[in-house]
């Protein structure tokens, strides 16, 4: 009696979800408008405490009006709202579940606030040598300073081209790195700068390098770069260690700016990438004091373990809907759409590049995704906007724990379309794609002193309440 109790609820529970369709209220059912043997179907809404939810598959979503259901059981929370803040889908919001990548949106929104939209990571190549302009030679050491999450093969390159535009062409010392450097997403500095000094010399360089600088020159359009071969042949050995206090800055490369960062990172749920920029915003607990602070969520609805999302977080869907008003919010200020640093579903490449991929779906979403497959018996969550045929835009956040993965995503893209189809339909947001390569590729260079931070400065206190 008892299993078969459980299995009405959650049948009931499923049935709830529909409600954004139209075909049932949008408000949750009370005991007595849910009937169930033993007792009232937990629909969740903003109640703690839901234990079970059945979720709709979208195969199942199509015949769920007239045919036996078989929902997927799992733990799910939903907030779906309009601009102007007003409920229009809401279940177990009140609850703390796994964002998993989702969390990224948050390292986002503080990494705007703290360094800027326009920020760029700086990477500092120093010497404490002389240089003999004759032989195109430093006389001493190289040293390489900076934290820039971004900093790939064809960056590398770029430094190699502007060192020789500088007359420079080898160095007789050592390569020195920062124990912050990184490249590649490796974050071992030594691992980084053997990376560094083989991609600086052409006769060490490896083809993924040059593959990667050819194919960013040519879809910059910028065939000339590719006439010469850039080079700097270090003759020393690779070392890690500080630069030397008599040390001069021959020549700064700055990356592109932090929206283009974020883009790639959040197109690609990029683990590295957010971690990186995490630790320069001062870690999990600095970042969680600062949205508790600044958006006064209560500290109960957001716990970080990560700023990538992996591990076990906790955020409720209420917490992350704040995160993500805020997020828009600070984009605006900064005449920036959110498309401009989140996926475009269907259009941009990575997590979403395959969901919303209908012809009248495509564009409609945009949206960060997070999955973790073993985590909490498996998390995923979608958190983002949508917009419908009668031009409204949508905000909503979708979290699932304790079941498949899989039909989770299935659940939550059948959920965003019930939601756009109750309101005609769904219509594209305005959006030109440009290719993610581009995004990395606006960079600066700059010789001789500059004032750019090699460390960013944290501007959030690390002990704030």
């Amino acid at each position: 009696m008892q299993s078969k109790t459980q299995s009405l609820n959650i049948f009931w529970a499923a049935l709830l979800l529909l409600a954004v369709t139209g075909i049932l209220p949008a408000q949750t059912p009370t005991p007595a408008e849910v009937p169930t043997t033993g007792q009232a179907a937990q629909s969740g809404g903003d109640k703690r405490g839901t234990s079970q939810s059945g979720v709709l598959t979208l195969e199942q979503s199509q015949t769920a009006s007239n045919s036996e259901l078989t929902p997927i059981y799992g733990l799910q929370g939903v907030l779906i709202e309009t601009l102007d803040g007003k409920t229009v889908s809401a279940q177990a919001a009140d609850q703390a579940f796994n964002p998993a990548s989702s969390v990224k949106l948050a390292t986002a929104l503080v990494a705007i606030q703290t360094f800027g939209a326009q920020h760029r990571f700086a990477t500092g190549l120093w010497t404490d040598g002389s240089f003999d302009k004759a032989n195109g030679k430093i006389l001493g050491n190289l040293y390489v300073t900076g934290r820039d999450p971004s900093f790939h093969y064809e960056h590398a390159v770029m430094v190699a081209r502007q060192l020789n535009s500088l007359g420079i062409h080898t160095v007789t010392g050592d390569l020195v790195i920062a124990p912050g450097f990184t490249m590649n997403f490796n974050s071992s500095a030594r691992r980084s700068g053997e990376l560094l000094y083989d991609t600086l010399d052409a006769t060490l360089r490896s083809g993924e390098a040059t593959r990667s600088w050819t194919y960013e020159r040519t879809a910059l359009g910028d065939p000339s770069s590719l006439q010469t071969i850039p080079s700097v042949v270090v003759m020393g050995t690779v070392r890690v260690g500080s630069v030397m206090a008599a040390a001069r800055l021959l020549l700064t490369h700055n990356s592109s700016k932090l929206t283009d960062v974020l883009k790639v990172l959040l197109c690609y749920s990029n683990n590295f990438m957010a971690e990186r920029i995490g630790d320069s915003l001062g870690g999990t607990q600095s970042v969680r004091n600062h949205l508790i602070k600044t958006l006064a969520i209560p500290p109960g609805e957001i716990k970080l373990a990560s700023l990538s999302g992996l591990g076990i977080n906790r955020v409720t869907p209420r917490a992350m809907m704040r995160i993500f008003r805020e997020l828009r919010k600070e984009l605006r200020k900064n005449k920036l759409s959110p498309a401009e640093i989140m996926p475009v579903a269907g259009v941009d490449p990575g997590t979403l590049e395959d969901r919303f991929t209908g012809p009248v779906w495509q564009g409609s979403v945009i949206a960060k995704t997070g999955t973790l497959i073993r985590t909490d018996g498996g998390a995923s969550s979608l958190v983002g906007q949508m917009r419908t045929a009668k031009g409204e835009t949508l905000l909503f956040v979708i979290m699932n724990q304790r079941g498949n993965v899989v039909r989770f995503r299935e659940n939550q893209d059948f959920l965003v379309m019930q939601v756009q189809n109750s309101r005609g339909g769904p219509q594209a947001f305005k959006y030109k794609p440009l290719a993610l390569t581009m995004k990395l590729a606006d960079t600066e260079s700059v010789s001789g002193p500059s004032d750019s931070e090699f460390e960013p400065n944290m501007k959030i206190p690390t002990n704030s309440p």
